[in-house]
């Protein structure tokens, strides 16, 4: 029995989603790095472009007034979120914002302490030394691109700037046969698939809409299907499998849960809280 739960943790893709955002700061390396204690075989990681092309970890392509402190220590407020865009600021000044010291209302268990939206250089350099060091087996880093289609110019460059400055990256620092480009907006997909056909994507979804529907819209073949997690059933798994595709859904934020997709037969989960898997796990 042991040998078989150890075979399936092998197969099975724990994903710490922004690191580990039920326990520390989202999108920071100190949390990416937590992730990887934690046992996450892939770091998901949300990306934007600052005014002077850099590649940035964050979910929004502003600051988000939950957890984000101006470089004066004053809050921003719902209403002025968006006036901090990050597309129209240089990322030295992107740097001096803490994104982590502000208590998260959604998240009141994360550590707490001064923190910064790192590049997405930065952040791949500091994984790699920090598996070296402990020893730790290479992790996966899916990346996605934060855009949306109307957003273009205005919150981030066109899909294809945008992709081939998270690519030129990826290459540089030699990981594309571990990297998994995601997102909601096809177009990036899209582009991906044209002019970097080996590297692996993953099609975000969080409407009801059928597989195939999605698929033919997307053109393409995914190598992942990343649904919101509520809208997984033992059918569209079936469908995804059957179609030699993997569902990967997102945000499996509960033991409970998790045990129950697991049994399902996903192949993988995207969770805030990769520490409940160890749990799950001894469960099975």
């Amino acid at each position: 029995m042991l040998i078989c739960l150890q075979s399936a943790a092998q197969k099975f893709d724990l994903q710490g989603n922004r690191g580990a955002r039920g326990i520390m700061p989202e999108n920071t390396i100190e949390g990416m790095l937590k992730a990887l204690d934690l046992g996450a075989s892939t770091l998901t990681m949300n990306t934007v472009i600052s005014k002077d092309k850099k590649v940035v970890l964050s979910q929004e392509p502003y600051f988000n007034h939950e957890f984000s402190l101006r470089p004066d220590g004053k809050p921003i407020t719902l209403k002025d979120q968006k006036n901090y865009n990050i597309y129209k600021m240089d990322y030295e000044d992107v740097k001096g914002f803490d994104v982590g010291s502000k208590v998260h209302n959604r998240f009141p268990y994360q550590q707490k302490f001064k923190v910064y939206k790192p590049l997405l250089t930065e952040t791949i350099d500091a994984v790699e030394a920090y598996v070296k060091a402990n020893k730790l087996p290479k992790p996966e880093f899916s990346i996605e691109t934060k855009t949306i289609p109307n957003g273009d110019n205005e919150f981030q460059p066109e899909p294809a700037e945008f992709v081939e400055l998270i690519m030129k990256i990826v290459n540089a620092k030699k990981i594309a046969k571990r990297v998994t480009i995601q997102s909601f907006d096809i177009r990036t997909l899209q582009y991906l698939h044209i002019h970097y056909p080996k590297i692996k994507t993953a099609l975000l979804i969080d409407e009801k809409i059928d597989f195939e529907v999605n698929i033919n819209d997307l053109g393409f073949k995914p190598t992942v299907y990343s649904p919101y997690s509520v809208l997984v059933g033992k059918g569209l798994i079936d469908r995804c499998h059957a179609a030699g595709v993997k569902i990967i859904p997102w945000t499996v934020n509960s033991a409970k849960d998790m045990k129950y997709l697991i049994n399902l037969g996903v192949d993988g989960v995207i969770t805030d809280y990769p520490n409940l898997y160890k749990k799950v796990l001894e469960e099975l």
